[in-house]
């Protein structure tokens, strides 16, 4: 094809692209205007930072074994949260989600072109779980956005023969502040560490300088994660708690400590993938090990068993034509063997959540432009119809594939239903009582309970935001809880002395799973007994789409 109509055709590409983008940029505004409703927010994000404002400051949240990860981007939250605009952390997400889409352009700018550099932004933008993290106060794509700067400077280091090592320091603090914001960064903490070290000592055959550069990114990642080591170290005596229990003996009273086989990631107990796939989901052997490619072509939004999360297939069919040819050679190696360890190393170590593989999805996108400027560079080097064949079938392929993100987007967009919202003909009340079935009753709880009234949760998974009181959940998410009160449930003191040692005034309770809770567990008799005492110990003062709100009446 003729080189003037390659130009032509790159610079069409190059506005539609940036068309894209756009809208995609202004489609994620809008959602992002819309109150936090995503579990997680509710539980952690947000939920924690607003403990402590309701608290007057720092407030340890000892039933919470996730208030004790690292925070980074959740201390961000604090601001927006302090000011009453909680909607604004969502725009703070995607502003490391955008800054990420920066760098995959900078990186394909300098080493490949300008379409490059804008392709890569629009596959990395589109990619479903990213559209989905960039409206949501989550931590993923600051996560991302740290260790992507981190590896890229690192190329960087090296492309400058490591003479300047002003691009080592940037990339130990974009380490540091990646560990600080997620336990996950530890995977890329150890492959970057490593790395140094090898890439060095095999460019430049000096062993001792390599070991020394190592140390000096290990170091400085550390001394800027240091805080929230210090942090748990002093409150838990683990400084990575909660991971690693049974290594580190806790020295805290009011969490409880186990000491079983842990997820490295989440600290979760861990009972063996296999195993666990096979009881939940009826998964063979082979269905499990095959996960990290299934993340590429299975994923579903909500969905345990589909890894809560979408991604595109482009992100993996795509990468083996990155190396057509010798150009960036290293480079590709280096992305794929970043990728492939830190998805491997999340397959084993957390549990299964396309999001938490997220830092390996920029780099993914850089190998996935290359290969398609490759198959581009390819087709138009053929003469003829064989040029115009090559070029359209990958036009027709990129299509395919990019439109399942456009797909996705639409019906994304869809499902939250923002336009009355933020069109101010739906209040924030009725938009949060269409989306949160215990809105309502926490909404009662701020308006009619006195200020130092304290809440406890059962059966709310610890979805406490919108409480503007303090509140307490536990490990078991109240199952322990009901337990206590089936177990003292003999006894009318011993069971009003139960209810004084929770220590709060009122109770949030989901009805219809604490009723299946005992009923699977309990006999009748004993659920009557349990009852019988509940009803004179507490008072329902009230009641709204399954959720009940009771105060606990004092004995004496």
């Amino acid at each position: 094809m003729e080189k003037n109509k390659i130009g032509k055709f790159q610079t069409l590409l190059v506005y539609l692209l940036c068309l894209l983008i756009f809208l995609i940029i202004i489609l994620e505004t809008i959602l992002g205007m819309l109150p936090p409703t995503a579990r997680d927010v509710l539980i952690h994000h947000l939920a924690i930072p607003k403990l402590w404002l309701t608290n007057g400051g720092f407030y340890e949240v000892k039933w919470a074994d996730f208030s004790y990860y690292p925070m980074n981007v959740d201390l961000l939250y604090l601001i927006p949260l302090y000011f009453n605009q909680d909607f604004i952390a969502n725009f703070i997400h995607l502003g490391f989600g955008i800054g990420t889409g920066w760098l995959i352009y900078c990186y394909l700018k300098n080493n490949v072109n300008r379409l490059a550099g804008i392709l890569g932004v629009f596959v990395f933008l589109s990619t479903p779980i990213v559209v989905r993290m960039s409206t949501v106060a989550y931590v993923d794509l600051g996560l991302t956005f740290f260790t992507t700067a981190a590896t890229l400077a690192i190329i960087r280091w090296r492309n400058e023969s490591y003479e300047n090592s002003r691009w080592l320091i940037i990339s130990a603090v974009a380490m540091g502040l990646a560990l600080g914001t997620k336990y996950n960064a530890l995977i890329a903490w150890l492959f970057l560490s490593f790395s140094v070290v090898y890439l060095y000592s095999r460019d430049t055959g000096r062993q001792w300088p390599a070991i020394r550069c190592g140390a000096i990114f290990f170091l400085v990642s550390l001394l800027v994660f240091s805080p929230w080591l210090i942090k748990n170290s002093i409150l838990t005596g683990n400084p990575l708690y909660p991971l690693f229990k049974g290594f580190f003996p806790a020295s805290m009273s009011g969490v409880a400590n186990d000491a079983g086989a842990r997820s490295m990631v989440s600290g979760d107990a861990y009972m063996g993938l296999f195993q666990m796939r096979e009881i939940l989901y009826g998964e063979n052997f082979w269905e499990t090990l095959l996960t990290p490619l299934r993340f590429f072509f299975q994923g579903q939004d909500y969905s345990d068993r589909y890894f809560d999360g979408v991604l595109n297939p482009m992100l993996i069919i795509l990468v083996p034509f990155a190396f057509m040819n010798k150009f960036l050679r290293d480079q590709k190696l280096f992305f794929v063997l970043f990728a492939v360890f830190f998805i491997l190393a999340a397959f084993f170590l957390d549990q299964l959540r396309i999001r938490y593989i997220l830092p390996a999805i920029p780099i993914l996108t850089l190998l996935t432009v290359m290969g398609i400027m490759n198959l581009f560079a390819w087709a138009a080097r053929q003469k003829g119809l064989f040029s115009y064949l090559g070029l359209s079938a990958l036009f027709l392929l990129l299509l395919i594939l990019g439109g399942r993100n456009i797909v996705y987007l639409h019906k994304y967009f869809q499902s939250l239903e923002p336009v009355k919202y933020v069109l101010k003909q739906e209040t924030r009340d009725a938009y949060l009582q269409r989306h949160i079935r215990s809105y309502t009753a926490m909404r009662y709880i701020n308006e009619h309970t006195p200020e130092n009234s304290r809440i406890r949760l059962l059966f709310l998974a610890g979805r406490g935001y919108y409480l503007d009181r303090i509140y307490e959940d536990d490990a078991t998410y109240g199952m322990d809880i009901m337990r206590g009160l089936a177990a003292s449930a003999g006894d009318k003191d011993t069971f009003h002395k139960y209810l004084e040692s929770l220590k709060c005034t009122h109770l949030l309770i989901r009805e219809d799973l604490s009723v299946q809770f005992l009923r699977d567990n309990y006999p009748p008799e004993t659920i009557t007994r349990l009852f019988q005492h509940l009803g004179r110990g507490t008072e329902l003062i009230h009641r709204s789409n399954g959720y009940g709100v009771y105060r606990i009446i004092p004995s004496g």
